[in-house]
């Protein structure tokens, strides 16, 4: 809905929105200059401008995500500001190094305990695992660089801060890093419907938790490199729980071992 000039009304939704977005050349220049945590830079599609080339120029630079999108969704994201075709999503806080989770389960003196997100798309299933995950005892999240979401204003919110606690990995690829998991010790577990009762599997030792997409589950690449493959038992006429419910039933399975 739009008022009489052409703009997003400004209502308590918008604000919350736009809460972790900044946009306009300039701002998003300095932004990125600054060095201060971003989850993804958002430019027009087609927009050619010298000055938005020189931005992306420096956010590659940087390493960081890059999305071209509709207009349009730039015009709501930004709540009808003057955003001239660029946008930077602010991260709510900085994404850490893997080495950084293996650290931290060694400052603990505890087996490494990972989850790792294959594709979780909605922000507040991704803040509501962060937060699980501080609660039960896991050492990090891995998220992936693409079609996942990342540590926005609406995660960090859902997460009740458990993102200041938990170090979140973001990569390019999951399969890859499972490889990598696996050549450190680790024992992957993976989630989807048609595995083995989670009930009857000792979790314990170092493991790393797969959860899949909230429609299609674990990839099949990501699904090979799993050891094990568990379900949840459904009772009822629902085939499938919500991604964080499921994942916080298993994240408790291994503590449980641990």
């Amino acid at each position: 809905m739009q008022d009489n000039k052409g703009k997003h009304p400004e209502t308590k939704e918008n604000r919350e929105a736009r809460g972790d977005v900044i946009f306009g050349r300039n701002p998003v220049s300095e932004a990125i200059r600054s060095g201060r945590p971003i989850d993804s830079v958002l430019v027009a599609r087609g927009e050619k401008n010298g000055a938005i080339v020189g931005i992306l120029a420096k956010a590659r630079e940087k390493k960081l995500r890059i999305k071209e999108v509709d207009s349009k969704k730039l015009d709501y994201m930004c709540a009808g500001g003057h955003h001239q075709g660029i946008a930077v999503v602010a991260a709510v806080c900085e994404y850490k190094e893997l080495d950084d989770i293996f650290a931290l389960a060694e400052s603990r003196g505890e087996e490494p305990f990972i989850i790792v997100l294959d594709e979780i798309e909605d922000p507040h299933n991704l803040g509501a695992i962060i937060r699980t995950a501080e609660c039960a005892g896991a050492h990090g999240v891995i998220i992936p660089n693409r079609r996942s979401a990342g540590l926005s204003f609406t995660v960090g919110k859902v997460s009740a801060g458990a993102v200041e606690y938990v170090p979140v990995v973001r990569v390019p690829n999951i399969s890859s890093v499972l490889d990598t998991l696996k050549e450190r010790g680790l024992w992957i577990y993976g989630a989807d419907m048609d595995g083995e009762n989670f009930l009857s599997c000792d979790m314990s030792g170092k493991v790393a938790l797969v959860i899949g997409n909230e429609g299609k589950g674990i990839g099949r690449l990501v699904r090979e490199k799993c050891d094990v493959v568990v379900s949840l038992p459904m009772k009822g006429k629902i085939n499938s729980l919500n991604a964080s419910v499921a994942a916080g039933i298993l994240m408790y399975k291994a503590a449980e071992g641990r």
